[in-house]
């Protein structure tokens, strides 16, 4: 092999180590600044989220906005910040929850809140009522019988700073757009 072969080869190789090396980093970038990528482990979103389901949340989505009800999140579990959990939000920094007959309600509202995405039997046990304090929120699955959410923490509370993005879409099994659920 001549040397100016040699040099191609070698040029070649430093080319694609470089494309290579560039990818890794912004996938990186990505997955640490723009994304998270999760999956679901549990049934606790059922149906809208299934077991082993992956999702894609955008963490840029409380940047200039607050959360709003119904969004669905993922975030730092309050009673042990190394495990990621997938929740709605249902109470926003200062509302008193009240859960009555398996219906909830916000601010002593005589009307419950529409939580027609619930496709699961409605609990019966009654909760509350609790104030979400400032700048945290109140969480529960959509699979409200076999849920761990708000109403059995030991931190009842989300705090924002805790939420690292809004879901968008599931992608596996199969795709599904999730943030307007």
């Amino acid at each position: 092999m001549q040397e100016a072969d040699k040099q191609e080869i070698i040029k070649e190789v430093i080319s694609w180590t470089k494309t290579i090396v560039a990818a890794v980093v912004f996938a990186l970038c990505i997955t640490q600044f723009v994304i998270v990528n999760a999956k679901v482990p549990t049934g606790s979103m059922m149906d809208n989220i299934m077991p082993n389901d992956r999702i894609v949340a955008f963490r840029l989505s409380y940047i200039n906005s607050e959360p709003e009800r119904f969004d669905i999140v993922v975030f730092y579990f309050p009673d042990d910040r190394k495990d990621l959990y997938v929740k709605r939000v249902i109470g926003l920094p200062g509302e008193t929850v009240t859960i009555r007959a398996g219906k909830v309600y916000i601010n002593d509202d005589p009307v419950p809140l529409d939580d027609s995405f619930v496709r699961t039997k409605p609990y019966e046990e009654d909760f509350g009522p609790v104030t979400v304090p400032e700048d945290s929120y109140f969480m529960m699955g959509d699979n409200r019988n076999n849920s761990a959410d708000s109403r059995v923490w030991i931190n009842k509370y989300v705090v924002k700073k805790d939420i690292l993005g809004k879901v968008l879409f599931r992608y596996f099994p199969n795709f599904r757009i999730l943030y307007n659920t």
